[in-house]
């Protein structure tokens, strides 16, 4: 018989340092955490972490928020530890079908553009990213989005790679 635990969400955001994710995740392993879907994102020069652990059942949600803020590496570092009140199991929408990269200029609305399209198939996006290409010159970008496409797939990417090219962008994915 399993011992009973909690469900908590970590939150921080901070200045990005080398080591981050390994002086965390260490830091948790200490303190009983075993993580469950978990984020982590350079953005600017800041940083943005975020996970669902699973915590010992004795464990206080501050003080684990309290040894967390305690790492050098999260000197200045915002750091929230709160109870997660949602199933750590993810639902059938959220199992990734397709994985779809959209690249070029920055175009106002394109991802709210591209969102609708999503949305009229019933995929889920599971998650997504938008990056400045490095070395790129101009305001290219690479936006990922990870989805959960549950029917008609091949007109819903259809309609993506439309959209994309109406935006003057191109469109690429593969099937997970």
């Amino acid at each position: 018989m399993s011992e009973p635990s909690q469900l908590a969400y970590v939150s921080m955001t901070g200045p990005d340092r080398v080591g981050l994710i390994s002086a965390v995740t260490a830091r948790l392993f200490d303190l009983g955490a075993d993580l469950a879907d978990t984020n982590f994102a350079v953005l600017g020069t800041g940083f943005e972490f975020n996970a669902v652990c699973d915590l010992p059942a004795d464990a206080s949600l501050e003080e684990v928020a309290a040894a967390l803020r305690a790492l050098p590496q999260l000197a200045e570092a915002e750091v929230a530890v709160t109870a997660f009140t949602h199933a750590s199991a993810q639902a059938e929408n959220a199992r990734i079908t397709h994985v779809i990269d959209v690249v070029g200029g920055d175009r106002p609305g394109l991802i709210a553009r591209l969102t609708e399209a999503f949305q009229d198939y019933d995929a889920n996006i599971v998650r997504m990213n938008s990056t400045r290409l490095p070395g790129s010159g101009r305001s290219d970008y690479v936006t990922r989005f990870e989805v959960s496409i549950p029917a008609r797939a091949e007109a819903c990417l259809t309609t993506i790679d439309n959209t994309a090219q109406q935006l003057s962008c191109t469109c690429a994915w593969q099937v997970v």
